[in-house]
């Protein structure tokens, strides 16, 4: 066995049941070195699209180990369930494969080994055909920080059988860009599918102005370079465009729903 790794937890769970702490409780009883950080609980209910995003762009800021990813739906059906590891930094994540931990892998490399983990030997009997997160998931993401090997946690799956989710992608052209809104915050500013490798069209430069949906806006960045109640194009913590009034709603203003087409064009 090796040293314990850490685990990272997220999920749609909430924090008004005990749904969190008994899945805590489980990797404390096999995994008692092993620290585990909570990512977040509040991914909305049955969004797997949200819950595959955050955990792409949080797992470059937590140190690797085993992460842990519960956005399940199709509980209790044929779904499988599944661990990975990522081709980059021996990062394994354990969750339903519905597409949760695609994004996530494709951002270290790909997955180079994974296991259907649906019977592991790690899980709790019997296993409630309703809370997965505690008879299945939880066990066997302790198990693996705790130095079980993957390949005995499940039986073998090829790496091209995970299910990849498939998002909207943004396309360059002579003129700008056309992206998209992927995602909202509770504030109303709108991720965009282009990460800061792609800011390379035509025309955007920080402190100019910039075009979008032929509202103007300047490409800034904090919100307050901007006067209250004006657009800005910015790059957010995780070094992702977006978009966001100051002391406003974004969403609210381009009257934008999710994967709306975004067109930006260089002022």
């Amino acid at each position: 066995m090796t040293d314990a790794r850490p685990i990272s937890f997220l999920s749609d769970y909430g924090l008004d049941d005990d749904f969190v702490g008994v899945c805590h409780g489980v990797m404390a009883r096999i995994a008692p070195a092993s620290r585990v950080l909570d990512v977040t609980h509040g991914i909305p209910r049955h969004d797997i699209r949200t819950g595959a995003l955050l955990l792409r762009r949080s797992l470059p800021y937590l140190p690797a180990g085993v992460h842990l990813a519960v956005v399940d739906p199709d509980v209790g059906t044929k779904r499988r369930a599944i661990a990975v590891r990522t081709a980059e930094e021996d990062r394994i994540l354990v969750g339903p494969d519905n597409g949760l931990l695609s994004l996530a892998a494709q951002r270290f490399g790909g997955v180079v080994e994974a296991a259907d983990v649906t019977r592991s030997v790690h899980r709790l009997e019997p296993v409630s055909a309703t809370f997965h997160g505690r008879d299945l998931f939880a066990p066997v993401a302790a198990a693996l920080a705790a130095g079980a090997p993957l390949e005995e946690a499940g039986d073998p799956l090829d790496a091209d059988e995970v299910q990849v989710l498939h998002m909207p992608l943004a396309e360059i052209d002579a003129d700008g860009l056309n992206a998209h809104a992927i995602a909202f915050d509770r504030f109303g500013n709108v991720t965009l599918d282009v990460e800061h490798e792609e800011l390379t069209f035509a025309g955007l430069r920080l402190g100019r102005k910039v075009l979008v949906n032929d509202r103007e806006a300047v490409y800034a960045v904090t919100f307050a370079d901007v006067p209250r109640g004006e657009l800005l194009l910015y790059q957010d913590a995780y070094r992702t465009l977006a978009l966001a009034v100051n002391r406003g709603s974004a969403r609210e203003a381009l009257g934008l729903e999710l994967d709306a087409t975004v067109r930006l064009v260089g002022a």
